[in-house]
This record gives C-alpha cells, structure tokens and sequence, in this order.
C-alpha cells in the first residue's frame, strides 16, 4: 500500500474489517487493536545535546476464537497482503489449540460507552500542545533543569544529564460483539539526573522530574533541577546503619510500590491458583483500620485525565473506581473476564492488552488514600528508625508475603533526619507490615499511575553493621 494511502487510513474502519475479515474466515468471535504512536527524547548532558530521538509507530494486534480455542497475531504492517496473512494466520493457530472452557470475549451487555474519544474528551487525556510544542524548546528544557542542578553547590560536577520527553498514542478497540471504542493519550515530562562527589571522592546520584499529560502543567525547570540536586547532596556521606528492629518510614516514591504489592497480590489469577498470600481472604482483615486502597480508573484531577485514566479497558468494558481495601478489610480481587470466570465473579474492568496474547491485569490509578499528618509530624516521635528513599532488588514473595529488599536513605534521631545510611537490608512480612502502619503522611500526589503518600511502619527489622 503506498505510504499516501496508508496515511489516510481510517483506522477505527480498519479495526472494524478485520474483526469482520476474522468471522468470514471461520472465527466465531473476534477482537482487534490498533495503536497509532509518536514518541520524542532528548538528552542534553553538561550542557550539550547528547541524544535525540523521535519516532512514529502502527501496529495491529488480531485476537480470535473459534469457539473455546483462541489465538492471537500481530503486526506493525497494515498493508492489504499483511492484513490478509494476520487473519489468516490467527484462525489457523486457533484450529489447533486446545479448548478452554474459561476463554472468551466478555458478554454484550458488559461493554459500556465509550466517553474517551476524540482529543480533549470528558476524560481530559490528550493535549495538542504536547505535540504542537517545537523540539527546540523541548531541548531547552532540558538544558535548564540541568544547568539549574548542575548551578545548585560546587559539589555537583558531573551529571548524567537532563531529559524531556513526549509522547502520543492513539488506540482503537473492535470485537465481534458490539464494541468499538477509541482514545488518544498524550504524556511530556523531564527530568534532571545529577551526580555529586564530595571532598573524599565519594559519588552519589539521584534525580527528580515533573510529568503530565500537558505541557501548561508542566513545573517550573529550575525547581526541578533543584530539587534533584537536594536529593542527590543529602545522600553524601553515608554510613551503614547497626542491625535493629524499628519504625521505618518509606517516601511516598517506595510507599506507593508496598502499596502496590496489594494488588499484584489481589491478582484473581494467583487467587485461583492459590498462589497468594490474599487467597481465601476476601471480607478479611488484612491491614489496620486506617487502610483504604482505591483503584480508579476514571479519575479526572482539573480537566485533566489520570495517568491511568482510560474511558474503558483492555477488553472494552468501562473503567470505574473501586475500593480494593476499605478500612483495612479486603473487599474484591481484580479480574479481567478470563481470570473473572476462574473465580466465578465478574471482571472488575482491570483487563490489559498489548497487541499479542491474551489480555492481563492491570491498575488504573491506584492509591493509598491520605492521612493528616505531615511527614515531619509523622516522624516526630522516632527516637531512632529509618526514612526509606530506595529500595533494591526482588526480594518480594507473593506467594507467602515474604519480604526483603536492600535499602538506602536517612537515619531518623529523636524525630529528626539526622544522616544518610545504605547497604542496608528491611525485611519483614506483608501480611504484618500492613497491619502496622501506623501512621499515614498527608502528601498524596500522583506523579504516575500509582502513588502513595509517605507511610510509617513499626518494628521492621534493620540488617546492617
């Protein structure tokens, strides 16, 4: 197809084809996704223009069945002859796999509308400007939030470098059973990653970075960089903190990923296989009182969409808000409607989908709702514990709630940060640490997808020295 015509391509029409294309070819039922993306980068470092990058994608991804066997083919050409062999390869593939009595596309009835659509829809998830603004000035950002790290104390020599960050995407979403649905997405974000030595040659990094679906909401450059070269400086000096049990309070950057284990864990696929340690423990007690995790997909902050936000899921069925744990008891699991079926309950809309293999799971935008307190009066009483800004490693088990991870941040003394502490390890037991936070910052802010405040957690054990 000459790259004209392909330009002009109706692509909810093309998605539309291929879904009907899948049933005249022996499917029973079908479902496609097209994504459309632009993407661009640029690295300036130490001043100078070190990458730069943009790009453009089409890809098609063809899921369908025959009866209860499925199979699934994609591909990033659309033209005629490479449409033709994606359908034909699908339906092929899905004569020969076996049979499963839970696959299949959702019921009619469950696909909502879809409120996304065009650009600046009620969901506020694309922003032109974010494609409109010249790479120049994208460039220029970046050299700004350097320059204003790099300008921050004679400390900070090196880096490795500013970023600035765009990105488009335009998705579509057919099946064989009434759904066509379609959104846009637009992202821009920079960051400032420095590197400061001290006077015995010690290095220490880190970074900070502002994001946002439009660039009018973007921070201010210089307060980034600086807040990246703070970051980078108060990690200067660190010591191994002593072997000891104690409170430890975890930044809302490692908060939001305890939090998150919550819903890995809630999977209904590792309930089904009884491969968590949720299972069998639904309308239980799992964290204290004060806990209250909610995944919404739906959320608009100002009129503009969440970075989970999207007006349905990767099966077609609309997003919404719900409550995963609501004063500490577990009030569902999170399903998609193949895992859904498994565990004899509907999807939860969390279903995932790239453009091969069947859909997974997935949040929307999810969270620890906040508390009152700051994070200086969360920490005020600590005689001696540890403030957690990075954890390292996989030392996570889902299976019993297991959990180790090697660790660095600030040693608190008498409710104060007193010094910076590393190659140290935090262990405990999920199943424990939710049950013992006792405290919960009031700096809720969502800089992705997930986030947490700043959460406090008693009697962690402390491996050091």
């Amino acid at each position: 197809m000459p790259t004209e015509q392909l330009a002009k391509q109706d692509l909810k029409q093309l998605a539309a084809d291929v879904v009907s294309r899948a049933l005249r070819a022996g499917a029973t039922d079908a479902e496609a996704v097209l994504y459309e993306g632009d993407e661009f980068s640029a690295l300036v470092r130490l001043g100078q223009v070190e990458q730069l990058k943009e790009s453009g994608s089409r890809a098609i991804g063809l899921r369908v069945y025959i009866g209860q066997r499925t199979a699934s083919t994609s591909s990033s050409d659309l033209s005629e002859d490479s449409i033709k062999h994606l359908v034909s390869g699908a339906v092929t593939l899905a004569k020969i796999t076996s049979e499963d009595p839970f696959a299949g596309l959702p019921q009619p009835e469950a696909f909502g509308q879809n409120p996304g659509g065009e650009p600046g829809g009620s969901l506020g998830l694309y922003f032109d400007d974010v494609h409109q603004q010249p790479p120049a000035e994208r460039i220029e950002i970046a050299r700004r939030v350097e320059a204003a790290a790099m300008a921050f104390d004679t400390r900070i020599q090196n880096s490795k470098g500013g970023d600035f960050d765009t990105a488009t995407s335009h998705k579509i979403l057919a099946n064989s059973r009434g759904f066509l649905g379609v959104y846009r997405r637009s992202y821009c974000g920079f960051s400032a990653a420095p590197i400061a030595q001290d006077a015995s040659g010690h290095m220490q990094q880190n970074y900070w970075y502002s994001s946002s679906r439009t660039t009018r909401k973007l921070e201010n450059p210089e307060d980034i960089g600086r807040e990246a070269a703070r970051r980078t400086l108060r990690r200067l000096g660190a010591v191994q903190a002593k072997t000891q049990q104690a409170p430890v309070v975890f930044s809302p950057e490692i908060a939001r990923s305890i939090i998150g284990n919550i819903f890995e864990a809630a999977n209904a696929d590792s309930i089904y296989r009884h491969a968590s340690f949720l299972s069998d423990m639904l309308g239980e007690q799992i964290a204290g009182t004060n806990i209250t995790v909610v995944d919404d997909g739906t959320m608009v902050f100002d009129g503009i969409g969440g970075f989970g936000t999207t007006p349905f899921d990767g099966e077609g069925l609309p997003t919404r808000r719900k409550l995963l744990v609501e004063n500490g008891v577990l009030k569902t699991y999170i399903a998609n409607t193949y895992t859904g079926r498994k565990l004899g309950v509907p999807s939860t809309g969390n279903a995932s989908r790239s453009l091969a293999g069947n859909p997974g799971i997935g949040a929307g935008n999810f969270y620890l709702e906040p508390g009152t307190q700051t994070p200086a009066e969360l920490m005020a009483d600590i005689k001696q514990g540890l403030y957690v800004t990075e954890t390292m490693g996989f030392g996570v088990n889902l299976v019993t709630g297991d959990y180790s991870q090697g660790a660095s941040g600030l040693w608190i003394e008498n409710g104060e940060l007193a010094y910076p502490v590393e190659e140290i390890t935090i262990a405990g037991n999920l199943k424990d640490m939710y049950k013992n936070i006792s405290a919960i910052g009031n700096d809720l802010v969502f800089r992705s997808a997930a986030a947490s405040p700043t959460i406090r957690i008693e009697g962690m054990m402390i491996a050091g020295s």
